[in-house]
């Protein structure tokens, strides 16, 4: 039972990804989208405002709103030091690069040295090409001089890692994750499978390790070590990237594939500080002009549809799990 609704889910993910790729033909260029930037200094005040004026008696608000209102009139003071703030929530495919190339692009072409990009980062890592080309758009930033500050409240683990470690400056959250400098590449096999049911699988290459293993072949010994070698030499450039941007870790010590927790992942060295990204912005708010940027482009009419129905998949995907566990209670 729970088999044939994890085949009906795999089925309707693989029509998904066809519908996908066949609408796209048809959507053209996609659009060039924009770029949003807004002082977060007034906003930010604004929020510790509302609070005093819950916590002050309304005589005490009223002195207080008087003293706030010269204040506007005044304006913003500016400050020497530029602050920008970035947002980066990875998944798998780390798709948010897209947006993070054209803010750190825009950036470039406006900031001075002495300015200071922060980015609040969260992923739990995902294709390794991805993620690598994320953190060289974060090298950028440091090879023009822009002190690069990497905040993580939840999570930078494997790829999500290999972008906080191109920082100046790590600060995470105690609870945080962050490590999980490792590879790792399951293939699942249906040889066996396929072989019951009768269905013969081919697979025609030129090149001795054009495709090492296959998920409907049989996997020979000689492919598994081919696989196996090519994984180790991930491993290998990942952990030379890693001691490149922070020499001063035991990588041989860090790189075994396991996460900490912020308060452990500090006692190792993975992280500079405590603390999160919340109190860091606001220790700025008083010295530097704070801009929060985000680059976004509208989705096109296929990603708008197999959006929906990937949700849909999701949540079926979920029920399914949610059924087998509680088949498997006793």
């Amino acid at each position: 039972m729970v088999f044939m609704a994890f085949a009906v889910c795999a089925v309707a993910l693989f029509t998904i990804a066809l519908l996908s790729r066949f609408l796209r033909r048809g959507d053209g260029l996609p659009s060039e989208g924009r770029l949003q930037v807004r002082r977060l200094n007034a906003a930010m005040r604004k929020k510790a405002e509302s609070l005093q004026q819950a916590m002050m008696s309304p005589k005490a608000w009223a002195k207080r709103r008087k003293e706030l209102n010269k204040q506007e009139k005044k304006g913003e003071p500016e400050h020497d030091q530029n602050v920008f703030v970035l947002d980066f929530k990875g998944d798998i495919r780390a798709s948010a690069v897209d947006s993070l190339r054209e803010e750190v692009s825009a950036l470039l072409a406006v900031s001075s040295r002495g300015d200071e990009v922060v980015l609040r980062l969260e992923s739990a890592g995902g294709m390794a090409h991805a993620y690598g080309f994320a953190a060289s758009q974060l090298a950028r930033l440091r090879d023009h001089g822009l002190k690069l500050t990497v905040c993580v409240d939840r999570v930078a683990a494997s790829g999500g890692y290999m972008m906080a470690c191109v920082a100046d400056h790590i600060i995470a959250a105690p609870f945080a994750i962050l490590g999980s400098i490792g590879v790792a590449a399951p293939v699942p096999n249906l040889h066996r499978l396929l072989d019951r049911l009768g269905v013969d699988y081919e697979d025609v290459t030129a090149g001795e390790y054009k495709r090492t293993v296959s998920p409907f072949a049989l996997i020979t010994e000689g492919g598994r070590e081919k696989f196996q070698e090519q994984i180790d030499d991930t491993h290998q450039l990942f952990k030379d990237f890693v001691s490149e941007h922070r020499p001063t870790l035991d990588i041989d010590r860090v790189a075994t594939g396991e996460h900490w927790p912020g308060v452990r992942a500090a006692e190792l060295g993975l992280t500079n500080a405590l603390g999160t990204s919340d109190d860091y912005l606001m220790s700025k708010l008083d010295e530097a002009n704070l801009y929060g940027l985000c680059f976004s482009r509208p989705a096109s009419m296929s990603e708008r549809l197999t959006g929906s129905m990937a949700t849909a998949a999701d949540r079926m995907l979920d029920a399914i799990w949610s059924r087998a566990a509680r088949l498997g209670r006793p």
